[in-house]
């Protein structure tokens, strides 16, 4: 029987274009299938894990190079995720090893490393060789091998390279490539009793014998048969561990068991995943009469095939109907996926949908590390192998990276807080927005879509009102709970007064006081992080500068230096200005670190906590904080936008925004709208059953009309007034937007390049072209930035001008003078 000859065109994890096709080797052609992993050789020496998209006859134009090998015993990947990944490729305009990138988890992509051995033919002469080469060679005859990171640690230097080359000059040493696997599964030794001992006639006489010699080694025999005759179910595998812990014996006595052939030992896989058991039934949530017509509504755009938009206020039991919908779903044998903006409101989001559906929720974001986001990524794709039998998750709860799992059967997507920027991915690409990117998957999968929020974002309350979209309301709090009342404090008019108290008016204290003295807490918003904005002298209004980028260096007391939020440099704190030599430098603006240490002093016996991104780097962190916080253990809670997000606290009062002016301030035609939602959405965290909450609101212009629509609780008027503005001024979602960014190191460059290339765009886009204009950081981490805007009309088709646009990226990569400029594209821009 003729052998096919088989060929795959195969998905590599690098920024090129296109898929690059391999040869199947004749004993591999039963093995080979789409969505494997295997090991390819690409360029002259590098080998990396590529992803097999396509399995054919088709004979490429040129010679191809054979696949080396096939990881898999099955499918990492579904076609389901290639059809995603190559509109995600399209529409945002990026690589498919870009999306591959991105939608892996790191551990599943197996990378090579360089290693260096001895070279077969080098003889052993060391008259040759300094003392640096001398130390590897010595090493090289103890190991075969040696990686660069290796060689490094044993000379005690990073700059390795000059040395391993200069060897190599001399026929000392060789580079080869070693494909590392990051992924190892939890292993744990187990013991068991052997079947000699397992009968009871045989146990009796050994109790005896370790009775009257060896007391400790009984207690380990009787811990084991206790914990597998009374433990429960989980307990068939005894670990090690466990057994030494609960007997209070040592591993020398357990090992004198084994040795005496009592006990066996031997491995088991276990899951790094939390699991916990469901406690509470679907059916028990009792839906108001509001909340039971949304979900009928949101069922019947589901079979009109149309996106949900569920806009309710806050606290108006939006949670309620997403769980009424997912046991509905999961019920029908499909996936569900639940998108959130940040890790810090999957705590509680977590706890809500495991109480009513236990080890069926999966979790997947970025504090997990890459052992259990496989370990996930397996339980998913689990459920495609086995129709949702045994160990896999038909729920996933997760950040925006959550989209790229391998679904096989999904039913519904929620995308709550649907109008949050943490959906937008900004560095590398893919620069997509998953919620864009959710309804496109969903479309995939022929799977329902509910966006919901209390303060949507205008382009998806426009595709509601205009009939793309079903807009459904939820417009009264759950149990009938007022919303909060909404005050500002003039802090123009305090500062003249003098009644200002450092960062706090005299009217917010006075309300924090009341609400202290009532037992009930607290939650201040201040969306910068850090001590003070900026250091400036007196004398001469020196500002501390990043040395890398175009801002100034914000204070952080904590750590006691001045950091960089772009690129994380540091620096300490000057004792006299370096420019004039004056002593007395003073500190302009305030982050929450500051007004942490301001309620120290003037609520002094308030028990106060900091949610910001310095407080909440590690894993358990967001959990520690809002756990101490739903448990009364803080009274009052500083932090950034991650309070403002869909948190849910019973106790809170009152809710002060202690500088709302620098949202309302900010360049971007999106500032009013975004300041609103930031204002409205932390409003919402006040307010109890029982008594109606307080937000007081500090502002230098309390009769600004976005202040205005927060008081008035106003979401529709604030939308009419944006609306209006985009379709005058040529802005989403009347006109799609692309901003291409430019960079290099050397300004003047950048300058005349950018100024060429926006010129052969407006030839192509006339007035669609603004820019070349610096943004208002416009230098990071070394690099000159220069934005381009470009405005797509809808009228035209999409694809077409995107080509045009590739046409004149290339003529400028063409380009000797200005080949070097390094060009960004962003698709739909926030």
């Amino acid at each position: 029987m003729e052998r096919k000859t088989l060929f795959v065109d195969v998905v590599l994890p690098l920024p090129i274009p296109g898929r690059y096709t391999y040869r199947v080797p004749f004993e591999l052609n039963d093995e080979i299938q789409q969505g494997m992993r295997v090991v390819v050789q690409f360029g002259k020496q590098k080998i990396y894990t590529a992803l097999v998209y396509r399995v054919h006859e088709e004979v490429p134009a040129y010679v191809p190079k054979y696949i080396l090998s096939v990881l898999d015993a099955a499918p990492v990947v579904n076609d389901f995720q290639f059809r995603f990944w190559d509109w995600m490729a399209d529409y945002y305009m990026c690589r498919p090893g870009e999306v591959m990138n991105a939608a892996l988890p790191a551990a599943l992509k197996l990378a090579s490393e360089s290693r260096v051995v001895l070279d077969s033919s080098y003889g052993g002469e060391m008259e040759l060789l300094n003392e640096r080469e001398l130390l590897v060679v010595e090493a090289l005859a103890n190991r075969k091998a040696l990686s660069i990171s290796e060689v490094s640690d044993l000379l005690d230097q990073k700059k390795v390279i000059p040395v391993i080359k200069t060897m190599i000059e001399k026929g000392v040493i060789l580079l080869e490539e070693e494909l590392i696997d990051r992924f190892r599964p939890k292993t744990e030794v187990c013991v068991r009793l052997s079947e000699k001992y397992k009968d009871d006639d045989v146990l009796r006489p050994l109790f005896d014998l370790l009775n009257k010699k060896a007391q400790k080694q009984l207690e380990i025999l009787m811990t084991f048969i206790n914990i597998e005759r009374n433990g429960p179910e989980k307990s068939k595998h005894i670990t090690r561990q466990q057994l030494l812990k609960d007997s209070e014996t040592s591993a020398a006595q357990l090992s004198a068991l084994v040795k005496k052939g009592v006990f066996e030992t031997y491995e088991v896989v276990f899951s790094r995943l939390y699991k916990t058991d469901r406690t509470d039934d679907p059916a028990s949530i009792v839906l108001n009469e509001e909340q039971e017509q949304a979900v009928a509504d949101i069922n019947g755009s589901f079979e009109l095939g149309k996106v949900a938009l569920l806009h309710g206020v806050t606290s108006s039991g939006k949670t309620e109907c997403y769980i009424r919908l997912i046991e509905k779903t999961i019920s029908e044998g499909k996936q569900v996926l639940f998108l959130l903006p940040e890790i810090a409101l999957t705590t509680q989001i977590i706890n809500r949908l495991r109480k009513y559906f236990g080890n069926r929720v999966g979790i997947y974001h970025s504090k997990y590390n890459d052992s259990e986001r496989v370990e996930v990524w397996n339980k998913v794709l689990a459920f495609g192998r086995n129709g949702g039998e045994g160990s896999s998750y038909d729920i996933v709860l997760g950040a925006r990276s959550a989209i790229f799992l391998p679904f096989s059967n999904l039913g519904l997507v929620i995308v709550d807080e649907e109008h949050d920027t943490s959906y937008k991915q900004y560095d590398p690409a893919p620069r997509y927005n998953a919620r864009d990117a959710a309804v496109y998957l969903a479309w995939i999968h022929k799977a329902g879509v509910v966006l919901g929020s209390a303060t949507p974002c205008i382009e998806s309350y426009y595709n509601a009102k205009s009939g793309k979209y079903t807009l459904v309301e939820l417009l009264k709090r759950y149990g009938n709970v007022m919303m909060p009342e909404v005050l500002v404090a003039d802090i123009k008019e305090e500062t003249k007064k003098k009644l200002m108290k450092s960062i706090f008016s005299n009217f917010l204290l006075e309300q924090m006081e009341q609400a202290l003295a009532n037992k009930e807490q607290i939650i201040l918003f201040q969306n910068r992080r850090g001590f003070s904005l900026r250091l400036e002298c007196k004398e001469c209004s020196w500002v501390p500068q990043c040395v890398h980028c175009d801002v100034t260096l914000i204070h952080h007391k904590q750590s006691g230096n001045l950091r960089c939020h772009y690129c994380g440099y540091t620096a300490r704190v000057p004792d006299k200005c370096p420019a004039c030599g004056n002593t007395a430098i003073m500190m302009k603006g305030f982050g929450t670190e500051k007004v942490e240490e301001e309620l120290a002093v003037f609520l002094p016996k308030a028990r106060i906590k900091r949610m910001d991104l310095d407080t909440t780097r590690t894993r358990n962190a967001y959990q520690r904080l809002i756990n101490d916080f739903e448990d009364r253990k803080t009274d009052i809670l500083v932090g950034t936008q991650m309070v403002t997000k869909g948190l849910d606290f019973d106790n809170v009062s009152l809710v002060g925004i202690l500088n709302a002016d620098n949202m309302l301030t900010y360049p971007d035609f999106r500032s009013f709208e975004r300041a609103y939602q930031m204002m409205a959405q932390v409003s919402g965290r006040a307010g109890r059953k029982d008594k109606q909450g307080k937000v007081i609101i500090q502002s230098y212009n309390p009769w600004h009309s976005v202040i205005r629509f927060v008081i008035d609780n106003d979401y529709a008027s604030m939308y009419d007034t944006q609306i209006l503005e985009r379709r005058n001024f040529k802005y989403p979602p009347f006109y799609r937007l692309l901003r291409i960014t430019l960079k290099h190191k050397d300004s003047d460059l950048l300058n005349r390049g950018a100024r060429i290339f926006a010129e052969s765009l407006r030839r192509r886009f006339n007035e669609g072209v603004l820019g070349p204009e610096y943004p208002p950081v416009s230098r990071i981490k070394n690099y000159y930035l220069k934005n381009i805007l470009l405005k797509f009309r809808k009228d035209v088709s999409v694809s077409q001008q995107k080509n045009q646009l590739y046409e004149e990226i290339k003529v400028m990569g063409n380009s000797t003078d200005f080949k070097s400029i390094r060009i960004i594209l962003d698709v739909d821009p926030l």
